[in-house]
């Protein structure tokens, strides 16, 4: 399987040590996910992305990237194949306009259900699925019920129409797809550089809002008490998202599957759980 980074925070920053240097940093993660990386970081509110089907670990190009990379924000993917070829076309993330899509996970007997699949992407996104892989599917099929909701490309998306879509596309795949015997693994994260949201479906995903403790607390013009603490009025200054806990300052919290979490375009922090959870459907975490 793969391994996912998203990143979104209220000042720009450098990602070097979550993607390459610390001791599990997604470099490293790519001697054990060697078939191909990408990332995609939003300047000027557009996103850039760059894709290869190199070993992470040993590209230039993903060394000197990680190194000057600086952004509010940032998704990233090291990738082990389980349908597609290695080709960059079949790496993560996938683009369409602003969107950016990266998933971890598998659709079982892709093979025989990829059409069935394809058939219900809408017809203006179709034509865009350059790979073989299964994930690209998911994201289009994404977009195709985001775009039954609202406009896609335009400011301001709602929370709930791109909930409402990663449910309905959830529930899409799942009916094709799934058997007795297996079922599809779809954890993976979306934004459009304002919103960042991911989905736990199978595959672990962790999360961060705040940290322990930060050497630039006296220099740094947006600390917040959130910076160092769970938030108390749902604002927060950075989120992050990844397969693995991450050494270092920040403190993790491992996400259940089926739940849903974001930040929206002011930076305020959301989760939109399951029914069965014990926690409200929707909740603002405060």
């Amino acid at each position: 399987m793969c391994r996912l980074f998203g990143f979104r925070s209220v000042l720009k920053s450098q990602v070097h040590q979550s993607l390459l240097g610390a001791d599990n940093a997604l470099a490293n993660q790519s001697n054990f996910h060697p078939d191909g990386w990408g990332v995609a970081y939003y300047v000027a509110e557009s996103p850039h992305v760059l894709k290869s089907a190199s070993q992470a670990l040993e590209d230039a190009i993903f060394q000197r990237l990680s190194g000057v990379v600086s952004a509010n924000t940032v998704v990233a993917h090291i990738r082990k194949a389980t349908q597609g070829e290695l080709s960059s076309l079949n790496s993560h993330p996938f683009q369409h306009g602003r969107w950016v899509f990266a998933h971890n996970g598998d659709v079982p007997n892709f093979a025989e259900t990829r059409d069935a699949l394809i058939e219900k992407v809408a017809p203006v996104f179709r034509r865009y699925i350059l790979g073989d892989t299964d994930s690209e599917v998911i994201f289009f099929l994404l977009l195709t019920e985001l775009s039954r909701r609202c406009e896609i490309h335009r400011p301001g998306i709602s929370l709930k129409d791109l909930v409402e879509s990663i449910r309905q596309t959830v529930e899409t795949i799942r009916a094709v797809t799934d058997s007795e015997d297996s079922r599809a693994l779809l954890t993976f994260i979306i934004t459009n550089g304002d919103v960042m949201m991911a989905h736990e479906g199978g595959k672990d995903l962790l999360i961060s809002t705040h940290k322990r403790s930060c050497s630039e607390t006296d220099s740094c013009s947006f600390y917040a008490p959130e910076c160092l603490a769970p938030t108390k009025n749902g604002y927060v200054s950075h989120f992050i998202l990844c397969s693995e806990s991450l050494q270092g300052e920040n403190v993790w919290r491992k996400m259940d599957e089926g739940d849903i979490v974001a930040v929206d375009n002011h930076m305020r922090y959301h989760e939109f759980l399951q029914p069965t959870s014990t926690a409200s459907l929707q909740r603002l975490v405060s």
